[in-house]
């Protein structure tokens, strides 16, 4: 054989073997690497956090299926979580618990998102402050069937002016629903939508008193449904202008024929 050509298969030869012993210390450190983030891991200390072992609609009573404890890094645990160390019971504590925002499979309970047992779900689910005020729907005031619990809408009132001719005028702007009929969550099995008849609206007390108002005075109340995109937008704002008279003064309202016509401090409208 050539000088040459051993030469160069004793280059190659040595190279080979140059790559391998490189490749066999770049493995090795890795799996020092792998092994040292290992047993980080198992050292951090742990705590059992109490999660949601379901997707849970809103007005569902917590049960033993419903939730469980799941470890969470010690570190990552803040006041408003439920914790075993500070409530070792709470899987029997809040049995029958009603969920008051939904919450998804592995989400921690919080004590805002759940109101406690009693009989009274719809009570246990309006916010402080707020109320709970029906009015009635059809397919034609109801977006068709397709408004359910959770969802925002619009309440717009159509009645006729002085002239005769028919008004439009959104009463009160992006408010939930609560329930439909009695129904206070979405179904889930597949099941066709029914029409309900009745709608539950969680109101300020001023947009109480707005809607009342307004039953009176309408031909027709419209719900209109908003998209998911408005839920940020205020919900409290309401037609001022059928709580207060001149004054800015609460306001004892006459109505007759659908119209206000004398006010608190006996100005006609």
């Amino acid at each position: 054989m050539k000088p040459a050509r051993i030469i160069i298969l004793a280059v190659a030869i040595t190279a080979a073997g140059l790559a391998g012993f490189l490749a066999m210390k770049l493995a090795g450190g890795k799996r020092v690497i792998v092994e040292q983030a290992k047993q980080v891991i198992e050292k951090s200390p742990t705590v059992n956090v109490l999660v949601s072992a379901a997707n849970l609609p809103v007005g569902s009573r917590l049960n033993a299926d419903s939730i469980r404890w799941m470890e969470w890094p010690e570190g990552s645990v803040n006041d408003g979580l439920i914790t075993q160390t500070t409530r070792p019971s709470a899987l029997t504590d809040l049995q029958g618990a009603v969920v008051r925002i939904p919450m998804f499979e592995g989400e921690p309970v919080r004590s805002e998102k759940i109101a406690d047992s009693n009989s009274r779900i719809m009570s246990s689910i309006l916010p402080s402050g707020k109320r709970a005020v029906a009015t009635e729907i059809s397919v034609s005031t109801g977006a068709g069937g397709f408004i359910l619990p959770n969802d925002r809408v619009d309440v717009v009132m159509v009645r006729k002016n002085d002239e005769g001719k028919y008004m439009t005028e959104t009463v009160l702007s992006n408010v939930r629903v609560l329930a439909v009929d009695q129904q206070i969550e979405q179904k889930t099995d597949g099941s066709k939508t029914v029409v309900g008849t009745t709608a539950t609206l969680e109101l300020t007390p001023d947009q109480t008193r707005v809607i009342a108002v307004a039953q009176q005075m309408a031909e027709r109340l419209t719900l209109a449904l908003r998209s998911v995109a408005d839920a940020q937008e205020s919900d409290t704002t309401g037609a001022d202008y059928l709580l207060t008279g001149s004054s800015g003064a609460p306001a004892i309202q006459v109505i007759k024929s659908g119209a206000i016509v004398k006010s608190a401090d006996g100005n006609k409208m």
